[in-house]
């Protein structure tokens, strides 16, 4: 019997070191795909915001004197932000700071046009303008719960690939640590999408 006990114990550790292996691997890519979903859904929101926009849009270019310069601003930082597109498998925090800023440029944007609006008395008393404008204050609430629960995703995941002795596994397998998404200077307030339509000039 005394010359089974190495073997024995050999076999039991090398089975406790797989167990533990195949337990780091399954959780991590458990929750790397729980990232992956979060971040589809900050995707999906800001889709939903920047149709909104466009929709927006093309119902103040039926104002035919309305400043052609307030519009091509949004038209221009609409287009950026849509064009920045994260993997969000291999983001980096330079990509979502990229991201971030293009989304910034939208609002910053997207600001001047709603202020412009007053001096335009039909276009506040405009249906679909006022429908859209409800529609996009209801989604910039969903940015940021999507944001917050993408960062809330985030957590767990660096918490299991950064603890030890998981991140000697972590290198094997290639997991590396997630960006947060940090907002951009400014994008603690949101965008003014409500106005006083009673308010006479």
């Amino acid at each position: 019997m005394k010359k089974w006990l190495p073997l024995i114990i050999i076999v039991i550790l090398v089975f406790a070191g797989y167990r533990m292996v195949v337990g780091f691997n399954n959780t991590a890519v458990k929750l790397n795909e729980e990232i992956s979903q979060s971040w589809g859904n900050v995707e999906t929101t800001y889709q939903r915001r920047n149709d909104l926009i466009g929709n927006l849009v093309k119902t103040v270019q039926g104002a035919a004197d309305f400043e052609k310069a307030t519009l091509t601003e949004v038209i221009n930082a609409r287009a950026k932000a849509t064009s920045v597109n994260i993997d969000i498998s291999n983001a980096t925090p330079q990509q979502l700071v990229a991201f971030n800023n293009a989304q910034g440029g939208l609002n910053s944007a997207l600001s001047k046009l709603l202020v412009a609006v007053e001096r335009y008395p039909d276009l506040k008393a405009n249906q679909n303008f006022l429908k859209l404008q409800d529609e996009l204050a209801s989604t910039e609430n969903q940015v940021l719960t999507a944001r917050t629960r993408f960062n809330e995703a985030i957590k767990p995941y660096n918490n299991h690939i950064k603890t030890f002795p998981n991140l000697i596994f972590a290198k094997w397998f290639g997991f590396e640590e997630k960006p947060y998404f940090e907002a951009v200077k400014g994008a603690e307030k949101p965008v003014d999408v409500n106005f006083d339509f009673n308010k006479k000039k």
